[in-house]
């Protein structure tokens, strides 16, 4: 494994960036997102990306590494909605992380017309853990019909990028993804809550009907590869799945924008 892969020291250290707006969708203080616009005007609406962030759903990291990701993508003329949410440790777990973001992602139709965003072209996109959040959101309208958080009208996602996301949260307890983290979030094992896997987990709510991404560092020790490539060929059977593995990076680089995963992301973004 390279010496030079970038660490979690490295993550927590990139330096925020300040939002345009920074807006609650709910009373709770970590119900809020972080709005960032492009400078460049667009008379149709600027096109959205619901960003999420990684760190295990855990509460020590929160959204301010996301700032320079988020900025960087305003260049390619996109709104970011970098989107904070109830994490294990203040709060979250099953099902409060999943209420917030659901909620989150919902508050994107009370702000669409003042800040002049084009809710036809949402894109879900979020980092690990945030990857598994970004999936879910595009697989929600799958919810069994009983289920707390299925809703009559969510918002619509139209594409999904996952960056070393989770997309099975089974094969995560197997494999020891995030050091326990799975089974925290959902509250326990699959073999005594499969209900509350079968709701939480993106792999049981295929198909999306949306283009889904998903990129990964060659060498990323804390999402492998190995790891998503059963997901990958599960999901090809139902939607159009797109899988880049990105040679000599590890987990971090996937959201700093002066790394090699950032040509992959533009390039995904541009396509018409």
């Amino acid at each position: 494994m390279s010496n030079s892969l970038k660490t979690v020291e490295d993550y927590t250290n990139l330096t925020p960036v300040k939002a345009d707006h920074r807006l609650s969708y709910g009373e709770h203080p970590e119900q809020y997102a972080d709005l960032y616009l492009p400078k460049q005007s667009n008379k149709k609406g600027h096109p959205v990306i619901i960003l999420i962030h990684g760190g295990c759903w855990r509460a020590q990291f929160g959204l301010a590494q996301l700032g320079q990701l988020s900025q960087a993508l305003t260049t390619l003329g996109f709104a970011v909605y970098n989107l904070e949410f109830r994490r294990l440790g203040n709060g979250g777990g099953w099902p409060v992380t999943f209420e917030d973001v659901a909620l989150g992602a919902d508050s994107l139709k009370d702000i669409a017309k003042k800040y002049s965003l084009d809710l036809s072209k949402v894109i879900s996109m979020g980092h690990s853990a945030g990857g598994h959040l970004a999936l879910w959101l595009a697989g929600r309208h799958h919810l069994p019909k009983n289920s707390s958080l299925r809703r009559d009208d969510p918002l619509q996602i139209h594409q999904v990028i996952a960056l070393a996301g989770i997309p099975d949260l089974e094969a995560g307890v197997e494999q020891n993804i995030c050091r326990g983290a799975c089974q925290a979030l959902a509250g326990g094992l699959p073999k005594d809550i499969p209900n509350i896997y079968q709701q939480a987990s993106p792999h049981h709510l295929l198909p999306f009907n949306i283009p889904q991404w998903h990129i990964v560092g060659e060498l990323d020790p804390i999402v492998p590869v190995e790891y998503l490539t059963p997901y990958i060929e599960s999901a090809k059977r139902h939607d159009e799945v797109h899988f880049e593995v990105i040679p000599n990076i590890g987990h971090f680089e996937m959201v700093m924008p002066d790394s090699i995963a950032w040509a992959t992301i533009k390039k995904i973004l541009l396509l018409p």
